[in-house]
């Protein structure tokens, strides 16, 4: 094992262990398994529809559109090419809160896909009002909070976590950038050859 995989080993053993309390492990199942806090998305998509009109299901759309990118480039590329074991497979003594199959670590689709959403709603309320500023807030908090369950209940190290916060930031950098670029190469040029804009 290599001196990062050994810090990595050693920030695991102690975020697992030290942080470990009854309250903390109801907690951290729930906003671990979406069969639980899944409808926190649903009340999410419903929040920003109300608040954007027919705008916010663009905003969905491109929020499914990200995390689409962000589970495929960590599940369906980053894990099968590392295949990294789970600490809760590689090291001893581990907590293990939940029945885990033998699927490969390296990166965490969880953060990877709780990042794409707290990007792009970053991106597209942290400039409007100050109910649209606690929203992002909120929304981040509970990015970071599922990222930081994967390693409480035992399945991830805290660098497959950094790994997918990193690829659900690229995801949605990558969503948006296209998307301005559709906005301002297609749908404002068609407006301006349509008469739609002086």
């Amino acid at each position: 094992m290599g001196g990062l995989e050994q810090v990595d080993a050693w920030l695991f053993q102690l975020l697992n262990h030290t942080l470990a309390h009854p309250a903390l492990d109801d907690l951290m199942l729930f906003l671990t398994k979406p069969k639980f806090s899944g409808h926190i998305l649903w009340l999410t998509a419903l929040f920003i529809v109300l608040r954007k009109g027919r705008d916010g299901f663009w905003i969905v759309l491109l929020l499914l559109l990200s995390v689409g990118i962000a589970d495929y480039t960590a599940s369906g590329i980053f894990k099968p090419l590392f295949q990294r074991v789970r600490p809760c497979f590689a090291l001893e003594g581990v907590r293990l809160l939940v029945d885990q199959t033998h699927s490969w670590s390296f990166a965490s689709s969880h953060a990877a896909n709780s990042t794409a959403i707290a990007a792009l709603i970053w991106i597209f309320f942290w400039k409007g009002k100050l109910i649209d500023k606690l929203f992002t807030v909120t929304m981040i908090i509970y990015a970071a909070m599922v990222a930081f369950s994967r390693i409480y209940i035992g399945v991830h190290y805290p660098g497959d976590v950094l790994g997918g916060i990193v690829i659900g930031l690229a995801s949605a950098a990558l969503i948006y950038t296209a998307f301005a670029w559709v906005v301002k190469n297609v749908v404002h040029r068609r407006a301006m050859l349509n008469g739609g804009v002086e």
